[in-house]
């Protein structure tokens, strides 16, 4: 397969990695989420290289992920639930925003988890939409619903200029690379709730331990 080919973005792959990221009792393995990442990474590279300042971010985070599991602690960070007891135990995270541990799992998930969560609610959007919707207002719409809080106003701003670069939504359906449009409302119809499930799971975790405000 050619270099581009395994660029491709493929909705149905995003759907596979996030599938495998649940276990029986919810908790979520580290490496499939990360696998699920670089899936939605593809996705941002696909819509232009103005969305090069979330993918950038995004790549960066995973990879920090993947090394603390290639670690000699990398049975502690199997799963996100793993991972926070393992670093509140042993004292690795900001809790007291302190600045000690800018790169500690807790933290880097969390930068993972707010981006997730604008794009599951962008996907949602394109998916109830009507073909003449404008995807720019769905993306800044969900933007403003989510990341925008955590980001300086510069980066709003560069955000906001991206999105008026986004495809129409029939060109949009046809990135996902599933087939047809309503192939891809279907798969799409499958994928979002997983996304969804996902973040809420890591959303309690991170709310009853007080850390959705590391710094």
């Amino acid at each position: 397969m050619a270099d581009s080919e395994n660029q491709k973005f493929c909705l149905q792959e995003v759907l596979d990695s996030f599938k495998s990221c649940l276990s029986p009792e919810k908790e979520i393995y580290i490496e499939h989420y990360v696998y699920g990442w670089r899936g939605l990474v593809k996705l941002l590279n696909s819509l232009g290289s103005l969305f090069g300042f979330i993918s950038k971010d995004a790549v960066s985070k995973t990879q920090i992920l993947m090394n603390f599991l290639k670690s000699e602690n990398g049975p502690h960070y199997a799963t996100v639930q793993s991972m926070v007891k393992f670093e509140l135990d042993n004292k690795l995270v900001d809790v007291d925003k302190k600045g000690i541990y800018p790169e500690s799992g807790c933290r880097t998930l969390l930068r993972l988890h707010r981006a997730l969560r604008w794009l599951q609610l962008f996907l949602e959007r394109l998916r109830t939409s009507k073909e003449d919707e404008k995807t720019s207002v769905m993306c800044r719409d969900a933007y403003n619903e989510s990341l925008a809080q955590h980001h300086p106003w510069l980066i709003r701003k560069s955000a906001g200029v991206a999105f008026y670069s986004l495809p129409v939504r029939p060109a949009f359906f046809e990135v996902m690379n599933v087939g047809t449009h309503e192939q891809v409302v279907d798969v799409l119809g499958k994928a979002v709730p997983l996304l969804c499930e996902v973040y809420e799971i890591t959303e309690e975790l991170y709310q009853k331990h007080n850390l959705l405000d590391l710094p």
